[in-house]
């Protein structure tokens, strides 16, 4: 069987270590910073690196390097040309994230429904106010993207009897959505939802998605949640949408710049709801991660198909 030098861009647990070494005995498993890891990429087989990370200049110094998985399910960073142009394989981890994102989305849309930011500032300032309170029961639930978190959305959404609309490129069956449509038919879904959540990952098509037009094609009554990429929309179109009423609120746990400013208008609107980044974040996250690449580590030595290869020219 063979042995492997792994470089991890990651802290890992003893657990972690035991897991990857029981899929490739006799494997070097190097755990350590971006910043560290150039010393050992010389020997490197394997890179296991977030979608956020520049591995470019390790990539340039590994002559070894015959596959990179991504930590995350967005892999921005690592479809760079030489990435591309390489033979080196490139797998990321989606499929674990849709439990944490479904709950932050949920969680999200609930705290609009029932005015939780409301009750939270009254809170602060010892005032006792009763806010407007709504019911998510019933209402219509737009998901752009029908991924594995796009699914675990829905089928969240339909254990609150939600109507379920998404988009997707291609017609499935989908046992927690009442309707598909395509991407020429987003201006069709959008006027019916009442939240409109985005999944999509971020790529040349996606970039952009999602401009002035989109947002006053939706209810004035709707929320808007972003749990994807900043990039997937024009975010001063954005502003001005919640500025001009075009939309009700905003849920956004993604930005275009990030951190985001902190002269960003964003910050300042009380019908937006801002988290740092965190939908993903979970106690078992890296617990997930490396159980799927010490499954797919052992798929690799054992010459079977592997799980989640990413076409690098459609970053996805």
């Amino acid at each position: 069987m063979p042995a492997f030098h792994i470089v991890v861009l990651n802290k890992l647990k003893q657990e972690h270590l035991e897991m990857i070494e029981a899929a490739a005995p006799g494997s070097t498993i190097i755990s350590c910073t971006l910043e560290e890891a150039s010393i050992h990429m010389d020997k490197a087989d394997i890179l296991l690196a977030w979608g956020f990370n520049d591995i470019r200049p390790l990539f340039l110094s590994a002559s070894r390097l015959h596959w990179v998985h991504s930590l995350s399910a967005g892999v921005e960073k690592l479809t760079f040309a030489e990435m591309r142009r390489s033979q080196c394989l490139l797998t990321n981890s989606r499929g674990i994230h849709g439990i944490p994102v479904s709950e932050h989305v949920l969680s999200m849309m609930l705290s609009f429904s029932r005015s939780l930011p409301g009750c939270a500032k009254n809170q602060a300032a010892h005032l006792w106010k009763r806010v407007s309170c709504d019911e998510v029961h019933d209402k219509t639930i737009g998901i752009l993207g029908l991924g594995s978190i796009g699914r675990e959305i829905a089928k969240k959404a339909k254990a609150f009897s939600m109507n379920v609309l998404a988009m997707k490129r291609e017609e499935t069956s989908e046992l927690f959505v009442d309707q598909l449509y395509k991407p020429h038919e987003l201006m069709e879904m959008l006027p019916q939802c009442d939240f409109v959540v985005v999944s999509l990952p971020l790529t040349e098509e996606t970039k952009g998605l999602l401009t002035l037009e989109q947002f006053r094609a939706m209810k004035s009554s709707a929320y808007f949640i972003n749990i994807a990429r900043g990039e997937v929309l024009v975010e001063a179109d954005l502003i001005t949408a919640l500025q001009e009423g075009y939309i009700r609120g905003a849920g956004l746990d993604v930005f275009a710049q990030e951190p985001l400013p902190t002269d960003s208008p964003l910050w300042d609107m009380p019908n937006v709801i801002i988290t740092p980044h965190v939908a993903a974040l979970s106690p078992y996250y890296l617990d997930r991660a490396i159980k799927l690449f010490a499954d797919n580590l052992t798929r690799l030595i054992h010459d079977r198909e592997m799980f989640n290869i990413v076409d690098k020219t459609k970053g996805y």
